[in-house]
């Protein structure tokens, strides 16, 4: 762990609130990528790279928009090792767009000045030779839309007709779960750790009711918020539930939560974005404030690829299973099409509200 101070690399821990609590650092770099280039960074193939570890959830929410929106071909990729320490995230090799070794001296060239912690994910511009955006939420945004026309990937997984809803389940899962977990992780008091755990399943418990009663958070359409929460359940018992110790119950303990894990995981080209051995040696080699001998457990077992019943148990109105079909936003009206890659109910389309 550590941070950039007037862009000088130095050693520090995670920053903590009075109480012992957590706190996140807001993220710095937040230009957009425009399909018009009124940004003054056009979408374009080629131009953009991510810088991504398979093992932090923020990077995992890249990573399945970039597979989702058939962009492996027009934005490139490279990762960080698993393990983190001192130096912060490092390249196995030099990277071979900027020459650095560890990811904060991508920041020392994007700003020589720069303060703050060197996180992933970043988005670089090869252009300007600069970061675009550090914040994994704008870049999923960016990556949902603005390479539209160049990809004719047209699936929406914010429409407009969703999109206060999204954001209303996005905030509550993000407090609770997404960054719960590491509340509860990064505690260095009594107090702080119960109450962040306790969150955690509170929110834990609001989602599984809510899909025991519907296939998605937001009903039969796959959202954003779905893969805003999957990389954190793909996660959880692997390593949140005995390094973060959120210990009250398992995903697998959730019939609803755990089906529905299973089902995202097998949407065509995700499972390929999950790196459970990642995960387990990153978080427990690299947190010695919390596992100081860096003893990487050998379990758990997790099959992600048994039957996960949801298009059973959520059949469409006329009485079959599944259709491929998506939302789409054109023009500010939905629409429907045909998608083979993503498999998600049918939905009844009345004016511009989804049922």
């Amino acid at each position: 762990m550590g941070l950039l101070i007037d862009g000088e690399w130095r050693g520090a821990p995670p920053a903590q609130g009075d109480a012992g609590d957590f706190v996140r650092q807001a993220s710095t770099f937040r230009h957009q990528i425009t399909a018009d280039g009124s940004s003054g960074f056009k979408a374009a193939p080629g131009r953009y790279h991510l810088y991504v570890s398979r093992a932090c959830p923020w990077c995992h929410r890249t990573m399945i928009y970039r597979v989702l929106k058939r962009l492996e071909n027009i934005i490139s990729i490279g990762f960080v090792e698993p393990t983190m320490r001192e130096q912060g995230w490092t390249f196995a090799q030099p990277d071979p767009l900027t020459g650095a070794r560890h990811i904060y001296e991508v920041y020392q060239q994007a700003d020589p000045l720069f303060t703050g912690r060197a996180t992933v994910p970043v988005l670089w511009d090869k252009e300007s030779h600069g970061i675009v955006n550090n914040e994994s939420s704008d870049i999923i945004r960016m990556l949902n839309t603005e390479f539209d026309e160049i990809t004719h990937e047209l699936t929406n997984f914010y429409p407009d007709a969703l999109a206060n809803e999204i954001d209303e389940v996005n905030s509550r899962v993000y407090d609770s779960i997404n960054n719960g977990v590491y509340r509860a992780g990064f505690a260095t008091t009594q107090a702080a750790y119960e109450t962040a755990a306790k969150r955690v399943f509170e929110g834990l418990d609001w989602a599984e009711e809510r899909l025991r009663r519907q296939r998605y958070l937001l009903g039969d359409l796959i959202t954003e918020a779905d893969w805003r929460l999957f990389p954190t359940l793909v996660r959880f018992d692997a390593v949140y539930y005995g390094h973060f110790k959120c210990n009250v119950r398992r995903i697998k303990d959730y019939p609803a939560l755990w089906a529905y894990t299973r089902e995202l995981y097998q949407v065509p080209g995700i499972a390929g974005t999950v790196s459970s051995d990642e995960y387990k040696a990153h978080y427990y080699g690299s947190h010695l404030n919390i596992n100081p001998t860096g003893i990487i457990p050998i379990g758990p077992e997790l099959d992600f690829t048994a039957p996960h019943g949801r298009a059973e148990a959520f059949p469409r109105r006329d009485g079959s299973s599944t259709a491929s079909v998506t939302a789409l936003s054109v023009n500010g009206q939905q629409t429907l099409e045909e998608d083979s890659t993503v498999e998600v109910p049918a939905f009844k389309q009345t004016g511009s509200s989804v049922e």
